[in-house]
């Protein structure tokens, strides 16, 4: 009996090791990393207050900021696993880091971008603050809840920043356009810029409603923008938003309100719109009311 078990033991291993190394060939490339080196990863990562769970930082720091002594502006940003790296993106990065070194190099911004990593199976709840039966309980207070208590409080205490909301701005895409626009309403004390890219209004349709009762301070800028083949009721959905915006009152000069004719739903498109729009939230104000779209 002996004598036939070390043989079949043999045999089995052999084809463990033939299935494992068919499956590695089968499986897609790891794709190379296209992070520049002013992108780092925050360890350890941080604990979520209500949520239960931690969740990754990472953070771009212009090239001068090791030895320039300068304090810098703040953008947030969410889905940092597709801000910086192709690596990590889910359909392609933003290239900030790209975009964000051309324009300190070109003399045009300097500003450091803290992204935050999304929950990935609870990207919707967590980007979201008004639940839905379709999508679940919301945690969007809590999540917004994390970053304006633990990890703004921590990149300003870490690094040189100008913390004053003058100077901190949210950005975000599709769900996370929807949560930036959240943030400017419900924390004007912190954030004083949103860039609400392809907002998802369509999965919380109580926003208005919000943006309408709890109004955005007039010196904020909120910056709009939305592809022509998003979808259905895409379009519709902002438009409407920006109408409310201006019949809240809020000044033409610190709304931008952009549809780009057949740009589609993704991170190329944001990329792409990406440099015109932190341009225009963090313009001197006098640049920023010649160039504002109405």
């Amino acid at each position: 009996m002996q004598s036939l078990t070390k043989p079949l033991l043999a045999l089995i291993a052999g084809a463990l090791l033939s299935v494992s190394a068919m499956a590695a060939d089968n499986a897609p490339a790891a794709r190379a990393s296209t992070a520049l080196p002013g992108v780092k990863l925050l360890a350890p990562e941080l604990d979520m207050p209500g949520l239960e769970r931690k969740r990754q930082v990472r953070l771009y720091l212009p090239p001068g900021y090791a030895t320039s002594g300068k304090r810098y502006p703040v953008l947030y940003m969410h889905d940092a696993q597709n801000l910086f790296d192709n690596a990590t993106s889910y359909a392609g990065e933003w290239k900030v880091d790209e975009t964000m070194d051309a324009l300190s190099k070109s003399g045009q911004l300097e500003l450091i971008v803290v992204g935050i990593d999304n929950g990935q199976a609870r990207r919707m709840t967590e980007l979201s603050a008004w639940s839905s039966p379709r999508f679940g309980n919301a945690e969007g207070e809590q999540y917004m809840d994390f970053i304006v208590k633990v990890v703004k409080p921590l990149i300003d205490k870490d690094y040189r920043t100008l913390p004053d909301r003058a100077n901190t701005a949210v950005m975000g895409s599709s769900m996370g356009g929807l949560i930036s626009h959240y943030a400017i309403n419900q924390y004007p004390d912190v954030f004083s810029k949103a860039g609400v890219f392809s907002p998802a209004y369509w999965t919380a349709m109580p926003v208005y409603d919000f943006v309408a009762a709890k109004q955005v301070p007039k010196d904020a800028r909120v910056y709009m923008l939305m592809g022509g083949e998003e979808g259905e009721s895409m379009v519709p959905d902002a438009q409407r938003m920006a109408a409310l915006l201006a019949k809240t009152g809020h000044p033409a000069n610190n709304l931008t309100f952009k549809v780009v004719p057949g740009a589609k739903h993704n991170e190329g498109f944001w990329s792409g719109e990406f440099r015109e729009a932190v341009l225009w939230m963090f313009a001197p104000k006098s640049a920023s009311m010649a160039s504002a779209k109405p």
